[in-house]
């Protein structure tokens, strides 16, 4: 799954094109390394998210199309 679907789909952020907009600006990693939206993500990867005053640095436990508002939690955990 595309990273910037991930995010938008596990509500780390809340809509694709916000999240396009933080792969383009270099502020969402993944496994250490700044990624393009269209890079692929896997079960066990670590995504880091850098917002305007800290930092979600979250592991990756599923990956789905779609979730539901209240199962989009279990999609990740959040490591700092």
């Amino acid at each position: 799954m595309r990273v910037d679907k991930f995010l938008k789909v596990s509500r780390i952020i809340k809509r694709r094109t916000v999240a396009n907009t933080a792969c383009d600006g270099g502020r969402v990693s993944v496994n250490g390394k700044s990624v393009k939206p269209s890079h692929e993500v896997k079960v066990g990867d670590v995504i880091e998210v850098s917002f305007g005053t800290g930092k979600v640095k979250a592991e990756i436990l599923s990956v789905a199309p779609t979730a539901a508002k209240a199962d989009a939690p279990s999609m990740y955990r959040i490591i700092e």
